[in-house]
């Protein structure tokens, strides 16, 4: 599920990716708006499934970093404000569902992203976060990118 939705740089929100257009992708805003539109291929488009976060000994897959949330909040929204938060409460936070978290890589700013794209996923019902290659008789996936 997380191979389609995708990350926009200077564009707030997720997106759903819904197919190639011409010399661009087409998205659709996973709001209850759904707008679409074509985004250029110039534009730093990044899907949720290709993101990992820095720990201490290895990058983490977002994907698991939403199931440890979900886990830990029976899959209700994270309730903290992150626009509101502290550093010292996002990373209290983030040390909850990933202990290991690299404290010198991962910033506040990276944990509030993380909380907000969280939190609109279980907004939409978007909460399979399992790994498309376990599902699918092993066929492994591309390169995980770390988390901005």
């Amino acid at each position: 599920m997380l191979r389609t939705i995708l990350t926009i740089s200077g564009k707030p929100g997720l997106f759903k990716l819904i197919g190639p257009g011409r010399q661009s992708v087409i998205v659709e805003t996973i709001d209850s708006v759904k707008k679409r539109f074509n985004v250029n291929r110039t534009d730093q488009v990044v899907a949720l499934d290709n993101i990992s976060v820095y720990t201490n000994t290895e990058e983490f897959p977002l994907r698991k970093v939403f199931a440890s949330i979900q886990e830990k909040y029976s899959g209700k929204k994270v309730d903290i404000v992150p626009s509101k938060a502290s550093s010292d409460e996002l990373y209290s936070f983030f040390e909850t569902v990933l202990p290991d978290f690299d404290h010198d890589r991962v910033y506040p700013s990276h944990v509030k992203k993380i909380i907000q794209w969280y939190n609109l996923l279980i907004e939409n019902e978007l909460t399979d976060f399992s790994d498309p290659s376990e599902n699918s008789e092993g066929k492994a996936e591309g390169a995980d990118n770390s988390a901005e």
